[in-house]
């Protein structure tokens, strides 16, 4: 059965799009179809991230009755299957955030998981985006004003009756002044999903208009997103293997 898994955050700036992008192509390698959806209509980057910042028909299209979903989307050549939407703001205030459940409903039949990309915060368009997902994963960075964030964001999910699958730790860089990752679990009462280190490669990544899975498989970053990617499929015993690395990536 297709999974819709909305990626979220109480705060921007702390990974939320990377994370979406890097997911979907982790669990696109394990041989899922994925479509990711950029779910974030005010401030929209899936499409700048990939090379795709002005498309034809974009999401905007089909939440204001002008497309269908099929129209939207747009093949990476990875396999990825991704929807941009628009940096057009003269529509905005006409879209309807609901329908994004509504297109989730007619992307389940497309793909194995949907990745929404919501936008950060707790306003009208990330509870649209909240409420669409299956289930939710939090990303946050061990600093105490996102992680207070994160835990603003956690109530909201249970008070919308939706499950939080766990939560995912950007930006690591190990120093003494980060919030240690057992006190972020403690605070959040949350499973941690997995934890991505500070990669200089992820600015190399944004320039090359790529996942960072793609253009630099090997990093630590890298490593860690699949390793999420094999435990939210079910694989726990999944193990990095070089040579396999080399045959899928290149």
């Amino acid at each position: 059965m297709a999974k819709l898994i909305t990626i979220t955050s109480g705060k921007g700036g702390v990974g939320k799009t990377t994370t979406a992008i890097n997911l979907g192509a982790a669990l696109n390698a394990f041989g899922k179809e994925v479509i990711v959806l950029d779910a974030n209509l005010t401030t929209p980057n899936i499409g700048l991230h990939l090379g795709a910042p002005i498309v034809p028909i974009s999401l905007n299209h089909v939440l204001l009755g002008k497309a269908k979903i099929a129209d939207a989307l747009y093949e990476h050549e990875s396999g990825m299957k991704i929807i941009p939407s628009s940096l057009s703001v003269r529509e905005l205030r006409r879209l309807n955030h609901g329908k994004l459940k509504e297109v989730g409903k007619k992307l389940r039949k497309m793909a194995d998981y949907i990745i929404y990309d919501s936008a950060a915060g707790l306003g009208e368009e990330a509870l649209a985006a909240m409420e669409s997902g299956d289930e939710l994963i939090i990303v946050t960075n061990p600093e105490i004003p996102a992680v207070t964030d994160a835990l603003k964001t956690s109530k909201v999910v249970e008070e919308l009756g939706k499950q939080v699958r766990g939560v995912i730790i950007t930006r690591v860089r190990g120093l003494k002044t980060e919030m240690p990752i057992t006190n972020v679990k403690e605070m959040l009462e949350l499973p941690i999903l997995g934890v991505i280190p500070e990669d200089k490669n992820m600015q190399s990544a944004l320039i090359m208009k790529d996942a960072l899975l793609h253009t630099h498989p090997r990093s630590k970053a890298a490593r860690a997103y699949r390793q999420i990617a094999a435990r939210i499929i079910g694989n726990n015993a999944y193990k990095e293997d070089y040579t396999l690395l080399e045959r899928i990536f290149g």
